[in-house]
């Protein structure tokens, strides 16, 4: 299975949190599948950080890449097909970040890992 990880997902897989469910964290733990981050969530990620709205296990700078490349989780570009996805989404969802991964989930056919209660309404494969 191709899997793309939201930011609360990658957050708590990287800090070993118990907040990551058994079945997220399970196909995130499989070999067989591949994993993937969005350079989105990425920026969300820093932005949230910088304004000191989360606290990350490491500094941003040790964390990326070098903590996705341990853990064999790719960068997954955005490409031209994505932000028009995007474009063409409705807004049952109004956060940027989380409307570009979703998008870049739906083109690339890919699971996406998150708690988001909202995504379903986009048709998304979901998995928490």
């Amino acid at each position: 299975m191709n899997v793309l990880l939201d930011a609360h997902a990658l957050l708590w897989y990287l800090a070993g949190s118990s907040h990551l469910s058994t079945a997220a964290l399970a196909a995130i733990q499989d070999p067989a599948n591949t994993l993937f981050v969005s350079p989105a969530t990425l920026w969300e990620i820093g932005i949230k950080d910088s304004l000191g709205k989360l606290t990350l296990p490491e500094p941003f700078e040790k964390l990326f890449p070098a903590r996705l490349d341990a853990d064999g989780i790719m960068l997954l570009p955005i490409l031209m097909p994505h932000l028009q996805r995007h474009r063409h989404l409705p807004l049952h969802h109004h956060d940027p970040f989380d409307r570009l991964i979703i998008a870049q989930a739906l083109v690339e056919e890919l699971t996406l890992i998150s708690r988001d209660t909202e995504f379903p309404a986009y048709g998304v494969k979901l998995l928490w």
